[in-house]
């Protein structure tokens, strides 16, 4: 990714001076830096406003009610943590967030839900399917309140900022369905290859086991 911006960047520099546009390119990278503080002031105030909510929510015990809830949904997704209670937990906080459209605030959350996850995990140099589904789920996560993006459209003077709600219901729902589906499915087909060679490795220690080598049926005839 950072080479992708240094492209960018040299691309830009480089299209300015051949057309002679380096004046435009000194105004816009001002001005696109004031926007950026401007919108990081006005995402700030939204960010602490439903962070100290969660924290609230957590001290009352309403987020382990929510966890209590999306529970019987996670173990069905999460089949190899369902009976780890604190992964469930965090996993359950990280959707929380992301169901209130606190993308920025769910970010701690599955950090620490993967952290969990990791370890658990039996080979720690690759990701187990559980972390692969978890990645899946937050990068096409279902918002019922899409907090940030109403901001943002706010921001930008949106009549109705929120009008957007029932196009991200269907949109973040369809990609949740189809990323969990698609992930299910090639998880299942790992499993079967897995499973083959393991077969056929069974397979050939049996055959070596009975069948004597040419030495010793030599020594047996004798």
């Amino acid at each position: 990714m950072n080479y992708i911006w240094i492209a960018l960047i040299v691309f830009s520099f480089i299209s300015a001076i051949f057309t002679n546009n380096m004046q435009a390119l000194s105004s816009s990278v001002i001005s696109a830096g004031m926007d950026a503080v401007n919108l990081c002031v006005k995402l700030l105030g939204m960010l602490c406003l439903w962070n100290g909510l969660m924290n609230v929510a957590e001290k009352s015990g309403l987020t382990a009610k929510v966890g209590r809830l999306l529970s019987p949904i996670l173990k069905l997704i999460f089949r190899d943590s369902k009976n780890n209670p604190a992964i469930i937990n965090a996993i359950s906080m990280n959707v929380t967030a992301n169901l209130l459209g606190l993308g920025n605030a769910a970010t701690p959350l599955g950090i620490e839900a993967m952290r969990r996850m990791q370890q658990e995990n039996g080979h720690k140099d690759t990701a187990s399917n559980d972390m692969v589904k978890f990645v899946v789920l937050n990068t096409a996560a279902l918002h019922l309140v899409p907090t940030t993006v109403a901001v943002i459209r706010q921001s930008h003077n949106a009549s109705n900022p929120m009008d957007i709600m029932p196009a991200s219901w269907v949109t973040s729902a369809v990609a949740l369905l189809v990323g969990i589906t698609l992930a299910q499915l090639l998880q299942s087909q790992s499993n079967r290859k897995q499973s083959g060679v393991k077969g056929s490795r069974a397979k050939q220690r049996t055959k070596t086991v009975q069948k004597p080598s040419h030495a010793v049926r030599r020594l047996q005839e004798k």
